[in-house]
């Protein structure tokens, strides 16, 4: 192999920068008025930066200040607790139904869709599983972040008081206290699943035909995992006609 000779290369780059000194000038040693030019136009890029800076700061105090205002009123009209009985309103792409929940038929599922609901969970999001006379599944946010948020706060299951008949909400799962945030409708009836542990809290009770009009051209190809990691921005270049949720909004 051959040696490299590492002498000529460092007489060559010392070479290299007296040239380049030489060349362009050594930095300390430019014109004064080159010198005042450049600290000048320094400064004037240092005010600009900082009136900058503080212009988001401003936007970020305003931002800031607006945020608790709309938070306290929601959390005024609707507590943290959730209510025995209330209805959710779902505006979707396809139009809109009602659902009706109560609390004694599940009341741990009732309280977590409550919090969902109210926290704007489920806005946007599609419905992403839809089996004709089975069940219409949806439950991943819009935002991969907002489902990451909820992914790891496993609810102990409920016991069956209901059954899953058509129309009935129901949360899904990965086997026993599970459940997160993905719920299905029952568009068939699915008494089977009540022995399985599934445990209805609501049913629908004004638009179940937008239920079941609910887009199947996709079936179960939806993959959950992808819908996960990146939200909408998969479903909406993968499936294009998906049915989106626009709004759920909680009603007395």
């Amino acid at each position: 192999m051959r040696k490299i000779n590492y002498g000529w290369i460092i007489a060559a780059s010392i070479a290299l920068g007296i040239g380049a000194l030489i060349y362009f000038g050594s930095p300390s040693r430019l014109p004064v008025e080159e010198q005042q030019a450049r600290e000048d136009a320094a400064g004037r890029l240092k005010k600009v930066q900082a009136e900058e800076n503080t212009l988001q700061e401003k936007e970020t105090v305003s931002e800031a200040a607006a945020a608790p205002a709309a938070t306290k009123e929601e959390k005024a009209m609707w507590p943290e607790v959730s209510p025995d009985t209330f209805k959710v309103k779902f505006e979707c792409s396809t139009g809109d139904f009602t659902v009706e929940c109560q609390k004694a038929w599940a009341p741990l599922g009732v309280q977590r869709f409550y919090e969902l609901v109210r926290e704007g969970f489920y806005d946007n999001s599609a419905f992403f599983r839809v089996v004709p006379g089975f069940v219409v599944q949806f439950g991943l946010a819009a935002d991969p972040k907002d489902t990451a948020k909820w992914r790891t706060k496993r609810l102990q299951d409920d016991p069956v008081k209901e059954s899953n008949l058509p129309g009935y909400l129901t949360f899904a799962t990965s086997g026993p206290n599970s459940r997160t945030t993905q719920l299905f409708i029952n568009t068939g009836s699915n008494k089977n699943l009540d022995r399985m542990g599934f445990a209805p809290f609501g049913k629908v009770i004004e638009g179940m035909d937008v239920v079941e009009g609910i887009n199947a051209e996709y079936g179960e190809r939806p993959n959950q995992g992808m819908i996960t990691q990146e939200g909408n921005a998969y479903l909406l270049k993968n499936f294009p006609n998906i049915t989106l949720i626009k709004k759920a909004t909680l009603l007395k």
